[in-house]
């Protein structure tokens, strides 16, 4: 049995959130909290330095790197932390991205904490823990992939719920216009709809895109 203390990272933007997660893991046995991190960049930069068995990971940041890519970087080092996502968001536009980044688990803010501590001691011995919405979406995706959107597809419709024309799409994702248009295709067909608008709201209301 390995005695020493599971070394934690909290990463998120909110003091109020860093405050709370470190006065739930502190009270744990066997926990340390080495470090916490306001922004993504700074969360790799303390992973990358080393002392850290665990990041604790929120998605969204005030600006600048988000929590999926800080954990791409994080994970793509040899001898990483694991990566535990503790967020608020649970559409597959937050979901699928943070799990092909490479995090080993992802929990929502609003899980007891005993369910926190239990997933980062879970996370720490390389395995998974997935809060019961986002598993049962990605059960989901694979019993119907027909219809569950790529995560390229995912991108371009959250781009055209915020307003974004498909000019405006192709220079944000760096595609063309007629590739734009051929995910939209795809996009309408999967949902069931003929429009932009109806594809929006069909996503929002299967949980695919964030309001």
């Amino acid at each position: 049995m390995n005695d020493h203390p599971i070394r934690i990272l909290i990463a998120d933007d909110h003091p109020v959130v860093r405050a709370g997660l470190r006065a739930v893991l502190e009270t744990e046995p066997g926990f340390t909290i080495v470090a916490e991190a306001a922004t993504a960049e700074r969360a790799v930069e303390l992973a990358a330095a080393g002392g850290t068995d665990v990041v604790l990971m929120d998605l969204q940041f005030g600006g600048g790197m988000n929590g999926s890519q800080a954990t791409a970087a994080i994970t793509a080092r040899p001898g990483a932390p694991r990566v535990l996502i503790v967020t608020t968001y649970d559409t597959d536009a937050d979901t699928l991205p943070a799990i092909e980044a490479g995090a080993t688990g992802y929990l929502l803010k609003d899980a007891p904490p005993e369910e926190l501590a239990a997933a980062v001691r879970t996370a720490a011995a390389g395995r998974t823990t997935l809060a019961p919405a986002v598993a049962d979406r990605l059960m989901n995706r694979l019993r119907a992939p027909h219809s569950s959107l790529t995560r390229r597809e995912t991108e371009v419709l959250t781009l055209v719920a915020e307003g974004l024309s498909n000019q405006r799409v192709s220079e944000r994702l760096h595609l063309t216009q007629a590739t734009v248009k051929s995910h939209l295709a795809h996009i309408y067909a999967k949902l069931g709809v003929d429009s932009r608008t109806a594809a929006v709201a069909a996503a929002l209301g299967l949980g695919i895109i964030r309001r």
